[in-house]
């Protein structure tokens, strides 16, 4: 597709452009593009653009040639599928006519030296048709003195017979050629009746001047070339009439000849017209119930399978032969109302369609930039939320225009895909430090667990002492203040003790399961011979705290 200029340099534009033909063209200044002169084309405006209609009216231009090129090929295909070349001399005329004035741009000359090709052909055959026909002119030209006269008009005869054999020439070069036959003729008739008359011969000339009007009406009598064969007639009769009296019983015979010649031809023309009449009739009901069904879909909104339903109808119609003249007009301009009403509202309806999928493309696009800006995001919350609102976002959209094809789809996938993937990563590797911190505080647990059990055994120790020593005061002036002073120390030890019990439960409780501390009394239940804990059992709870579940996770 040709692109419409970025800039109002139409100049520019032009350069950038590219498409066959486009050597045959010019863009002035004015805006005009202009198809230069050539060999077989005459220089002349196709169409005028302007910064803001370019691009739109080059397609068109290129759309116009596409459909001219597909005409000229149209012929080209029933040009070579013909042998009778001259058949077509008129489509061709027509088509050199169009390619001289239609609005189109391409390889117009392309198509210009291929009509010229085909007008080449068409001169050489009838240069070559001429040859023959100036070839019989000239001997019947040389027949016009001859003195052999049955020997003579036979040859004449003959000479009409392969005129009529001949192919094609212009009009005004036949009538040429065929004058100056008929002039020989009559220059030879003349001659001959007026010898025939010297000799007293001139019924037997009007004789054979009848014989051969009538064996010319008998030979073309299953003629079906209705207009030439009856102009034949007509001009036969003519004929008939400057002639001469002939033997009376001779002349009636011929007489009755021509007739019969003559009616049968006409009987079949008749009877041919007739059958026509009725075709065109039977036609004609046709076509008229092909436009019933075109009136019924023009409304249609099922844009598809109507646009199926009217070509079937078109080509309904092409295959159908004519309607008579009278009535064939209203019907065709019906027809086409009809497809144009339909076409009209589809075409309405799709540019419609085409702007809201541009503008689905534009919403797309901004949110396939967005996604391209978000899959370098370290924010993985945020991000992974917002990348699938933009998902659910793009299903709300609908399509866009097919020329686009699926790259921004590919793109934005693609830039899920990379964010999701970068976030798994880091997944692994927070999960991965997540598992040495654990490690790590599993460790510092389990020195903090080690020293805590010794720290209450060392308190729990002082405890005993001073309920020992309590008990074991010496009665005196300072009895009194030292029993205050070991019950404070008493209760600020018994204290101490929960407070590090309760932070030695804390740590087994964060590492589950807990080693068990069997051995750590409770203040009141204290001893002085409280045991120490063993190896093993500090063993046991290290291994505990390693085997737990890690709750961060």
């Amino acid at each position: 597709m040709l692109q419409e200029p970025i800039t109002t340099d139409l100049s520019g534009w032009w350069e950038t452009l590219s498409f066959p033909g486009k050597e045959l063209f010019r863009l002035d200044a004015s805006g005009d593009i202009v198809l230069l002169q050539n060999s077989n084309v005459t220089e002349r405006v196709i169409a005028t653009v302007s910064a803001e209609n370019s691009g739109a009216v080059l397609n068109s231009l290129r759309e116009k040639y596409a459909a001219t090129e597909a005409k000229v090929y149209e012929l080209e295909v029933e040009w070579l599928a013909t042998e009778d070349k001259l058949k077509l001399a008129d489509k061709i005329t027509q088509v050199k006519e169009y390619l001289q004035t239609v609005a189109a741009v391409g390889d117009l000359k392309k198509l210009a030296l291929l009509v010229h090709d085909w007008e080449h052909t068409l001169f050489a055959i009838t240069e070559e048709n001429y040859a023959v026909k100036l070839k019989l002119t000239e001997l019947a030209e040389s027949l016009a003195e001859s003195t052999d006269w049955k020997e003579a008009t036979q040859a004449l005869k003959d000479i009409g017979d392969k005129w009529k054999e001949a192919g094609y020439v212009n009009k005004g070069r036949n009538e040429k050629l065929w004058a100056r036959i008929e002039a020989a003729r009559k220059v030879f008739h003349d001659r001959k009746r007026l010898q025939h008359k010297e000799e007293e011969k001139d019924m037997l000339l009007n004789l054979d001047l009848k014989i051969d009007l009538v064996e010319q009406a008998e030979s073309i009598a299953a003629s079906t070339d209705w207009k030439t064969t009856t102009d034949t007639f007509i001009r036969l009769t003519e004929e008939w009439k400057t002639i001469g009296h002939t033997l009376n019983k001779k002349n009636e015979e011929l007489w009755q000849r021509f007739i019969a010649a003559k009616t049968a031809f006409f009987d079949k023309k008749k009877e041919h017209s007739d059958k026509i009449q009725v075709e065109q009739e039977n036609n004609y009901i046709v076509k008229q119930a092909i436009v019933e069904k075109a009136e019924a879909l023009k409304d249609s909104t099922d844009w598809t399978k109507t646009t199926q339903a009217f070509a079937a109808l078109s080509e309904e119609w092409k295959n159908t032969g004519r309607v008579p003249k009278e009535k064939g007009d209203d019907l065709w301009t019906m027809f086409n109302a009809a497809k144009d009403q339909f076409f009209g509202a589809k075409k309405i309806h799709f540019d419609a369609l085409r702007s809201v999928q541009e503008n689905n493309y534009n919403l797309k696009k901004e949110i396939c930039d967005r996604a391209e800006w978000l899959k370098n995001s370290t924010q993985w919350g945020s991000a992974s939320a917002e990348m699938n609102e933009l998902f659910e976002e793009w299903k709300t959209i609908g399509p866009i225009p097919h020329s686009y094809g699926d790259d921004m789809w590919k793109a934005f996938t693609a830039a899920r895909k990379h964010f999701f993937a970068r976030k798994d990563a880091n997944r692994e590797q927070r999960k991965q430090q997540d598992e040495d911190h654990r490690a790590a505080r599993i460790a510092h647990d389990k020195a903090q667990v080690h020293k805590l059990f010794a720290e209450i055994k060392e308190e729990e120790a002082n405890l005993a002492d001073f309920h020992i020593s309590i008990n074991n005061i010496t009665p005196g002036k300072k009895a009194a203040e030292l029993k205050s002073h070991l019950e404070k120390l008493i209760a600020d030890t018994t204290v101490k003790i929960k407070r590090m019990k309760e932070k030695y439960d804390a740590i087994m409780a964060e590492d589950k399961p807990k080693a068990p501390v069997t051995n750590v009394a409770a203040p009141e239940e204290a001893t002085p011979n409280a045991e120490e804990p063993t190896a093993s059992t500090v063993a046991e709870a290290g291994n505990a705290e390693e085997q737990a579940p890690d709750a961060t996770n």
